[in-house]
């Protein structure tokens, strides 16, 4: 049995005016995938298809219109404590330091001690933020936060963590540098990771599996099975394979005819 499941899953928008009931807006149309555990699977798509919807339905924040979505075998069908999730912004509290930014979904489960704090920051340590843990989100860079929202969603030690454009703000540089910090901390986590992403480029050079989807309303039009070895690199981006596996995400979006 796959570790996640969605068999057939469509989501519809009620959409209503002064007027009275408007057209429904289907966002998603049949949307059947797989995946194991510990894979990263990238969701690619144009803005707007449906690709956040989706994992929105699979973190069990809003409700499918139909099909099923299954993780280790059980129906998502409302938030799970077992799951973490990074939105495109990093949603800091300004008000909070660095490291009770992190800790805080251990407040929220009860579990704010000696324990969780050391974690907090290890996991500080880990993204290469040691020494901020008393630093105010405005004193950090965009990356910064970002790092902090990353450590703030793999505290509790999830098992799945679902990632949401997260890298789409920062610079070119720091992308590059944020996608290679989460294949490091996907592979000393062994956390599955689904990651919602418009770059043809960053999904290549993350997933183990791409799923690119038409506009919406959003189906899957592609799987691609990326077969670059670990570790990745900057000389990966360079490589022939690379290339083949961008050209063909490219013309599964239509970029490339």
């Amino acid at each position: 049995m796959s570790f996640g499941q969605l068999t057939k899953v469509r989501r519809v928008f009620e959409r209503r005016s002064w007027r009275g009931p408007g057209e429904p807006l289907v966002a998603i149309e049949d949307a059947t995938l797989a995946f194991e555990q510990g894979e990263l699977v990238s969701l690619l798509g144009p803005s707007g298809c449906g690709k956040t919807t989706l994992l929105r339905i699979i973190a069990g924040l809003i409700p499918k219109s139909a099909g099923s979505v299954r993780i280790r075998g059980e129906e998502v069908d409302g938030p799970h404590p077992d799951f973490g999730f990074v939105f495109q912004s990093p949603n800091l509290m300004p008000w909070r330091k660095v490291l009770d930014n992190v800790l805080f979904p251990m407040e929220i489960l009860g579990r704010r001690n000696a324990r969780a704090k050391q974690r907090a920051m290890d996991l500080l340590g880990m993204v290469g933020l040691e020494g901020f843990h008393g630093a105010r989100p405005h004193q950090l860079s965009g990356g910064m936060q970002q790092r902090v929202a990353l450590c703030r969603a793999l505290i509790h030690e999830p098992t799945l963590l679902l990632m949401d454009e997260p890298f789409g703000a920062l610079d070119e540089l720091t992308r590059m540098e944020m996608n290679d910090l989460l294949l490091q901390i996907r592979s000393r986590t062994q956390a599955t990771v689904v990651f919602v992403t418009h770059s043809i480029g960053e999904a290549i050079y993350l997933s183990d599996q791409v799923l690119v989807f038409s506009r919406r309303p959003a189906r899957i039009a592609e799987r691609i099975v990326v077969d670059l070895p670990y570790p990745r690199s900057a000389q990966t981006r360079f490589s022939p394979r690379f290339a083949e596996l961008a050209q063909t995400a490219s013309r599964a979006l239509g970029v490339l005819h």
